[in-house]
């Protein structure tokens, strides 16, 4: 059957019908689930702490009160869609860091995923805090502008059709809402970027087949790195979903960039 270039998308550097590629990523995570934040700290050496941290700092939720003072409560309630937010570590980082008003809603389509999350949540005793839905970041099962912020951590590289995605997230912000997301980027340091690149092809898959039993995920997982639009390019597909004041800065020489838009 012809597939025209527009039914087409790329898992890795392989190019798939645009209606396989989200099976594909499903089979991806469901290998990796269980094992996901431990190769996250083996991958990074521990980089990806700070990343997020940035990430949470950006995001901006409302601080706690002042320790001691029971009557006292948030100035505002915050709620926040972590998209593609998997084990929830975002989330569960933007609630230990802000006030009692904050309220987490991690959206995934991958189950696996999820069910490691609720777990964490039932272990840490943040149920009430942090929601788990399965939902998928092209149709997001959430009313207009339900959300003071959206965030994405290393996830946007996955979905089949970016720009979808994006004009659904900027959807369900509220006006004066903010957009962040945190991706792998492209190495803007002289020798960095050819340690990055001899780092990425060969100790990554390598610790992937002895922690996770499986190179093929994580040869995926750089692959789809290399394929992500530069910032430069990303930053019109999110002007064209409806995203002002779009910038972006780059952390680590470039080895991550975090996206930000707001909806004005």
């Amino acid at each position: 059957m012809y597939v025209s270039m527009r039914d087409e998308t790329h898992f890795g550097y392989r190019q798939v019908p645009l209606t396989g590629k989200q099976a594909l990523v499903d089979g991806v995570f469901d290998k990796v689930a269980r094992r996901y934040d431990l190769m996250n700290d083996l991958m990074s050496g521990g980089l990806h702490r700070a990343w997020k941290d940035a990430l949470i700092t950006a995001i901006n939720p409302p601080p706690k009160g002042r320790p001691g003072r029971l009557d006292e409560k948030p100035d505002r309630d915050f709620a926040l869609l972590d998209v593609a937010g998997g084990t929830g570590d975002v989330s569960f980082r933007t609630v230990a860091s802000s006030g009692a008003g904050t309220h987490a809603t991690v959206a995934d389509i991958n189950a696996e995923m999820l069910s490691v999350g609720r777990e964490r949540a039932r272990t840490t005793g943040l149920d009430d805090a942090v929601t788990f839905v399965d939902a998928n970041a092209e149709s997001l099962p959430f009313p207009d502008k339900s959300f003071d912020a959206v965030s994405i951590a290393f996830g946007i590289r996955n979905v089949p059709r970016i720009d979808v995605a994006l004009a659904e997230m900027h959807r369900v912000l509220k006006f004066g809402g903010h957009f962040l997301c945190l991706e792998f980027s492209n190495v803007d340091v002289p020798g960095l970027d050819a340690l990055y690149e001899l780092y990425s092809f060969n100790v990554v898959p390598a610790l992937g087949r002895a922690v996770v039993g499986d190179a093929e995920p994580y040869r995926y997982l750089v692959e789809s790195i290399r394929r992500f639009p530069r910032p430069a390019a990303f930053a019109e597909m999110m002007r064209a979903a409806g995203f002002a004041r779009v910038s972006h800065r780059p952390i680590s020489g470039g080895i991550v960039a975090l996206h930000s838009g707001w909806r004005l």
